[in-house]
């Protein structure tokens, strides 16, 4: 378990290809020796956003370093597939059962990814534009969850994990899709953005504002958010005979609320 707390901005210091055909990664991170002064092997760290165990660790080397194993299913799901030695990534150790709750329960297990569209200044403040990857399915074919089965996650002023790091949601798309911004040939439901607002203190502490336009970015949603939607429509299902993997409509909604009346 996390807090989105960033303790370290590392970097990359080796990345080694340990199957090709299955796709399985090792990444040596450098720069941490700062959070490596109670590691042990097997521990976790959170790569932004990402929880990783610890194969080994050398407080020496690289500015004090420790590899982790990174698999086909991390890969496809993250952003960690598309880093280069020296890129820059946050880091968290798992929470202690001393450590202050600053951020929201996070469990470095990433939902999805999403590119950023923009980055304004808004005086002393950074606002962050994002938008939920849409590939469309391949038979056969392993691909990331549609924007519009994670839209309902995305409320405004509810939590978000981008990078490792825990924010607050400015504004998000409509539930039923369609950007903030300009469209373009991504079907609508399926179009999900969402803003996010930096302070000059989480801007100095995170790697996020010096990632490119168009970078991807990791994304977990609040857990307990996830916990209520699916319990909620797991219910309604149950009660109205819906047909199992329907989202949470309207309908659902006045019919409980007609039951809660009566």
């Amino acid at each position: 378990m996390f807090t989105g707390l960033v303790e370290r901005v590392a970097r990359i210091a080796e990345v080694i290809e340990r199957d090709a055909r299955s796709g399985s990664y090792s990444l040596v991170i450098g720069d941490a020796a700062a959070i490596l002064d109670d590691a042990h092997d097997g521990d976790s760290i959170a790569v932004n956003g990402v929880c990783l165990t610890v194969t080994r660790f050398d407080l020496q080397a690289h500015g004090g370093c420790f590899q982790v194993d990174v698999a086909p299913e991390t890969l496809l799901r993250t952003n960690l597939g598309q880093l280069k030695v020296n890129d820059r990534v946050n880091c968290e150790r798992a929470m202690a059962p001393t450590t202050r709750f600053g951020g929201h329960m996070v469990q470095g297990h990433v939902d999805t990814v999403a590119t950023l569209q923009s980055i304004v200044p808004n005086e002393s403040a950074l606002t962050l534009t994002l938008r939920l990857v849409y590939e469309p399915p391949r038979e056969g074919e392993a691909t990331l969850p549609l924007p519009s089965t994670l839209s309902p996650y995305l409320v405004p002023k509810g939590y978000v994990t981008l990078d490792g790091t825990s924010l607050t949601l400015v504004d998000v798309s409509p539930a039923t899709g369609g950007a903030l911004s300009a469209q373009d040939s991504t079907p609508v439901a399926e179009t999900v953005e969402f803003t996010v607002m930096l302070i000059p203190h989480t801007q100095a502490h995170i790697a996020l504002p010096s990632r490119p336009i168009g970078a991807r970015v990791n994304v977990e949603f609040d857990m307990v958010g996830k916990y209520v939607y699916r319990s909620l429509v797991g219910e309604l299902q149950r009660l109205d005979g819906a047909e199992s993997g329907a989202g949470l409509t309207t309908a659902m909604l006045q019919r409980l609320i007609a039951r809660a009346q009566s």
